[in-house]
């Protein structure tokens, strides 16, 4: 595949890229080494490569889901303009 200046033009139009005329040569040619390389990788066999998220083969360390603090609820209300229990109230804004 390959970019013509047309489709540079395009391109740099849809991106709101100003590229003045002298300077879509340059591009044409970057983006066709671009694509060039692309194609590349195209021919490389990867099927006996396992899919990864990430290229580094760590596992997350886990925490144990527990409550580590709390308990305070009527604290932190304490100074609220509008409660309700441990909750905060706020004006109803939909009718």
């Amino acid at each position: 595949m390959a970019v013509d200046r047309d489709t540079v033009r395009r391109i740099a139009h849809l991106a709101r890229i100003a590229a003045p005329e002298e300077e879509l040569g340059p591009i044409e040619r970057e983006l066709n080494g671009i694509l060039k390389w692309v194609e590349q990788l195209n021919e490389v066999d990867a099927s006996a490569v396992e899919p990864m998220a990430s290229v580094h083969d760590e596992a997350l360390r886990w925490r144990a889901d527990e409550v580590t603090d709390g308990g305070y609820a009527e604290d932190i209300v304490a100074n609220a303009p509008l409660r309700e229990k441990t909750f905060f109230a706020v004006p109803k804004v939909v009718e």
